[in-house]
């Protein structure tokens, strides 16, 4: 449904407002609505007329959502002076469909306006009403209000002291969480430092990592004095602070006033560092102390908490230091005890031998991995190279009975695999919990064939004479002291002189990641590198040549043994 109205005078905008009121009551609009729209509608003609000109309303009314939309437009007339203004509208939503009814025009008689100014009354007196209402509501709100006026002072006054209270309780909690989370900062640290220390077995490293872990957090300056690692060469003396911890075992705080730290005996200024003071901390051991360390401060002084925190670390830095020493001595004595018993290689006429067997660096390994060469006596040369399951001197003992078993049995004479069938049987009722791998190389001094036999360990690598490596992978035997009754095979191979044999433990060409298979790749490819000239002339500087590539990416968590065989007279 839509109407226009051409509005040019006030009668005609009368007639406009009061066909506006009955089109938005005919639509169920209330009455405060009707009435704002009203009240909106002749403000905007109003102003218009002002303007002058002709202008156009225009009412529409649509459906929408059961009820209807009721829309006003005011626009001026093409022709006019104020043509091309901006229209102005206003929308109302009413809650039934518009009615058929409504004229077109409003009669200029003086009852149609009567009434219409009857309606507008009536819209005006419930807008009134509603006025009323809401002053009597606001006159309602202020007697309460006036009425709590009193508690809200009082109340003002308890929620100041309560802020204060809370403002104080506040303090006391940022000032309890720092404090904590300084505590927690210090033992992450405690731990993290600890961590480090004892991931190291080398005092020396451990001695190193202490300036990194402390400046400069916790100290200007850290200086490890330990007694027995004392440099004669040192010409700067130690601090008289750090001689009197080393002499009483506590620790010392030398500085122009008292340090007031926790568990720690003031002591005079040093001449040495008198412009900073020194905090000079025993490094205590299970006899004696190991040494002093000795600390300036990261700023003027130290926090008491961090001085505490500093204490127990040293503790635990005694501890890994002196774990690390005893690890360092026992490790020495294993080593020596290792090479003990290892053999001296035979000098052989037509047959150069070089051997190299290095030990472990992670864990104590005593034992493991061994190599033996000897003469039987029927000419021949027995080369061997094996790895007893295991470490300790347990392992190192099976493995010395083990070299000295197979000695014996070399002596009646017997194949590689008679040797090592032997030594199976003699493992296996010696030993029964215990089991090694091992491979034997025979030579002849005249009888070009080599004869060799394996026992669950890898397999020999030959260069030839012209450079080319072959794996001599033919099928082992499981391995020695196993509860399986078997018969190792032996297996043969011409070789020409200028041929080398390297026999290894897995030591050398297994790692975790990859397996054994590349380490075996990598070695063959290193041995077939060498020219004859080297081999014939420096056997061992080859060895050595071997060893550096393929161990340059291991951690040597296991002991590592090298035996060439080199038949001289290849060039």
């Amino acid at each position: 449904m839509k109407r226009t109205w051409q509005i040019s005078t006030v009668t005609d905008a009368a007639q406009a407002r009061i066909a506006a009121a009955r089109l938005a009551a005919a639509c169920g609009a209330p009455p405060l609505e009707r009435a704002g729209l009203a009240a909106a509608l002749s403000a905007h003609l109003r102003q218009c007329l002002t303007k002058g000109g002709v202008w156009h309303l225009v009412l529409t009314v649509r459906a929408d959502d059961g009820g209807s939309l009721l829309a006003a437009e005011v626009t001026p007339a093409q022709d006019a002076d104020a043509a091309g203004e901006p229209p102005w509208r206003t929308t109302l939503a009413c809650p039934e469909p518009a009615g058929s009814g409504v004229p077109r025009a409003v009669a200029e008689d003086p009852a149609a306006l009567a009434e219409a100014l009857l309606g507008a009354d009536e819209d005006t007196a419930v807008v009134l009403d509603k006025l009323t209402e809401q002053e009597e509501l606001v006159a309602f709100h202020r007697e309460e209000l006036q009425q709590t006026n009193q508690g809200v002072v009082a109340l003002h006054a308890e929620l100041d002291a309560a802020g204060r209270a809370q403002r104080e309780a506040f303090a006391a909690e940022r000032k309890a969480r720092t404090e904590a989370e300084d505590a927690r900062r210090r033992l992450t640290f405690l731990a993290d430092a600890s961590a480090v220390l004892t991931t190291s077995l080398n005092h020396h490293e451990i001695v190193r990592r202490l300036p990194d872990l402390l400046v400069p957090r916790y100290a200007g300056s850290v200086d490890v004095w330990l007694f027995d690692d004392d440099d004669p060469r040192r010409t700067t003396p130690h601090p008289s602070a750090a001689v009197a911890a080393a002499r009483t075992g506590r620790p010392q705080y030398a500085a122009d006033r008292p340090g007031g730290l926790p568990g720690v005996d003031d002591h005079p200024p040093s001449p040495l560092g008198a412009d900073r003071p020194l905090l000079c901390i025993p490094l205590p051991a299970r006899r004696a102390p190991l040494g002093v360390l000795t600390l300036t401060p990261p700023g003027e002084h130290w926090d008491p908490d961090d001085a505490v925190m500093l204490l127990e670390l040293t503790r635990r830095a005694s501890i890994a230091i002196d774990n690390a020493r005893r690890y360092e001595h026992n490790r020495d004595i294993a080593e020596t005890l290792q090479r003990a018993l290892l053999t001296e290689l035979p000098a052989t006429p037509g047959l150069g031998l070089a051997a190299r067997y290095l030990p472990a660096t992670h864990g104590l390994n005593i034992g493991g991995d061994w190599y033996d060469a000897f003469r039987q006596p029927d000419g021949g040369v027995i080369a061997v190279v094996g790895d007893v399951t295991g470490h300790g001197l347990h392992a190192a003992v099976m493995m010395s009975q083990l070299r000295t078993a197979l000695r014996a049995y070399a002596v009646d004479g017997g194949s590689p695999g008679k040797l090592l069938t032997r030594l199976h049987d003699f493992l296996h009722h010696l030993q029964p919990d215990l089991y090694a791998t091992a491979v034997i190389a025979r030579f002849h001094p005249d009888d070009p064939t080599m004869t060799w036999a394996a026992a669950g360990h890898p397999p020999p690598v030959l260069r030839g004479p012209d450079g080319r490596v072959r794996i001599l992978d033919a099928k082992p035997g499981a391995m020695l002291g196993i509860p399986l009754k078997q018969e190792i095979a032996d297996h043969s191979v011409r070789l020409s002189p200028g041929s080398t044999l390297a026999l290894y433990t897995d030591g050398l060409v297994e790692r975790r990641a990859r397996g054994i298979d590349p380490g075996i790749e990598r070695l063959a490819a290193a041995l077939g590198a060498f020219g004859p000239a080297e081999l014939d002339t420096d056997l061992g500087g080859a060895a050595d040549g071997i060893l550096h590539p393929l161990l340059s990416d291991s951690e040597r968590d296991d002991d590592v043994c090298l035996l060439l065989c080199h038949l001289r007279g290849g060039h």
